[in-house]
């Protein structure tokens, strides 16, 4: 996967080079923006990265810039409905992902939508199982199901949660071909509701966070709700970029123990898989492009100054800013790449 990421930001790193530049002007925008998310949550992740980003961006322009946590299908009928630029939005992978599993109310974003530019990765997209589950790591699972056991993976279905899924039951079929059947998904909503159903009994492996779950890991190993981490999906080379302290009482070291190559969920038998969770703008396809640009190159100055990263690396989000033509070539090679994942599940 590594090699792809190389040849996708080569790619669009050319495009970014050729493009002409605009100078950041606030004339071109209206003086109250309001900034849609893909969440209804004002304490996720979606959100408090939104904010950061809100809040630099009405302070380079000189405008007010509102964080509208409305969920992923008001948020796009929103930005379907407003052409002007009074209404834009930020959401992550789950945007083009859920458009890959089916999911209703997702249309294709390189279609109906200007992709804009890249703010940054959340690296913490996590699988976990309870602390005394006979399961302890990656190796495990896959030697369950291959065993013919069957191992249960709370996932909210259609976006971000479930790419992960995918790649396990992906490795499960390159490594023990029909042994895919035995990882089956418990589907469910919420965070909360993931942990629950640890909680219970009723999910052998959860799809978590870093940020949500890092607390259940430093909890008692009798404890009910005490947990572990099995495998982080982001590439090692994301993590490295954290703070070394890391997120609560987990360094970044002790991170690292969970990616690739220390933990390997193969992706065709020879490179392993990984997916880093990234957030990026979304436009109206008839905004007015000088407005885009107007943004586009607010955020290179923002990002060129050095401050928002601090916040962002305080916050265990990994800066990740790539101008609206780069990023909006790289995310669509990422969805190419992603969806060889998926249909190879399909086809079982």
């Amino acid at each position: 996967m590594t090699g792809l990421f190389k040849s996708i930001a080569a790619a669009a790193g050319f495009a970014a080079m050729v493009a002409t530049p605009v100078l950041a002007s606030a004339a071109d925008l209206p003086s109250n923006v309001r900034l849609v998310i893909g969440s209804k949550s004002t304490g996720g992740d979606t959100y408090q990265n939104s904010a950061i980003v809100a809040e630099a961006l009405a302070k380079k322009l000189d405008i007010n810039v509102k964080v509208d946590a409305v969920g992923a299908g008001e948020a796009f009928k929103a930005l379907q409905r407003d052409s002007r630029g009074t209404t834009i939005m930020i959401f992550h992978d789950q945007s083009y992902l859920a458009n890959l599993y089916g999911v209703r109310g997702y249309d294709d974003i390189f279609e109906n939508y200007v992709v804009g530019p890249t703010v940054a990765i959340n690296p913490g997209n996590a699988y976990l199982v309870a602390k005394n589950s006979p399961m302890q790591s990656m190796e495990d699972v896959f030697a369950a199901a291959a065993a013919g056991q069957r191992v249960r993976v709370a996932i909210q279905a259609g976006g971000v949660s479930e790419i992960g899924f995918s790649a396990m039951k992906n490795a499960a079929k390159v490594m023990h071909p029909g042994s895919e059947a035995n990882i089956v998904p418990v589907n469910t909503g919420s965070q909360a509701d993931k942990n629950q159903l640890m909680f219970d009994g009723q999910a052998d492996v959860i799809n978590g966070s870093v940020q949500a779950n890092e607390q259940f890991t430093q909890l008692a190993n009798d404890d009910q709700k005490a947990m572990r981490f099995i495998w982080l999906t982001a590439r090692e080379e994301t993590i490295e970029q954290a703070n070394p302290e890391g997120m609560g009482d987990t360094t970044r070291d002790e991170l690292l123990a969970f990616t690739t190559p220390n933990v390997s969920v193969t992706f065709d038998g020879s490179k392993d898989f990984t997916f880093d969770k990234e957030f990026f703008f979304l436009f109206n396809k008839d905004m007015d492009a000088e407005q885009i640009a107007t943004i586009d190159n607010a955020l290179k100055e923002i990002y060129a100054e050095g401050e928002i990263q601090k916040t962002q690396k305080a916050s265990f989000f990994i800066p990740n800013y790539k101008p609206q033509a780069e990023a909006a070539a790289y995310l669509k090679a990422k969805r190419d790449q992603y969806r060889q994942v998926i249909d190879a599940i399909a086809t079982n």
